[in-house]
């Protein structure tokens, strides 16, 4: 929740002076899970503070955080792919080009292309298609 203790104060007050939680957050402004959760908060914890959003890491990667990351000290020039495949012939485990891409993010490690490596298509198309627009004749759909 992002709201000030004390509006959870007030919204805790007037659910304990026997308002439904529902009708507390319209008196606010504010959404009905909110008081909701604000109130059961206070009545299993007793505190009106937010709960901390520093919770456990969620990334399918952690348990191989030191494998993944000497591979691509070793081998710096992998792809996404590459890993992926790595992760699942080496170390068992399935994940998903997402979480690859997230857990390297995290670390700070891109995955660029090289300058020397040159490019995979040219830059500019050459003698191709023509550009529709004005005097060619045609209109686009």
């Amino acid at each position: 929740m992002g709201y000030s203790n004390d509006l959870r104060v007030r919204v805790i007050q007037v659910v304990e002076s026997g308002v439904a939680a529902r009708a507390a957050a319209r008196q606010f402004v504010i959404g009905d899970s909110t008081a909701i959760r604000c109130a059961k908060r206070w009545r299993e914890t007793g505190s009106v503070e937010a709960r901390s959003n520093k919770g456990q890491s969620r990334s399918p990667l952690k348990h191989h955080e030191q494998w993944l990351l000497e591979l691509v000290r070793r081998e710096p020039d992998l792809t996404l792919e590459e890993i992926q495949r790595r992760l699942l012939d080496e170390r068992e485990h399935k994940a998903g080009l997402g979480s690859v891409w997230r857990f390297f993010d995290r670390h700070g490690i891109s995955f660029k292309k090289k300058r020397a490596r040159g490019r995979t298509r040219p830059a500019c198309r050459r003698g191709g298609a023509r550009r529709l627009g004005a005097g060619s004749g045609r209109t686009r759909p």
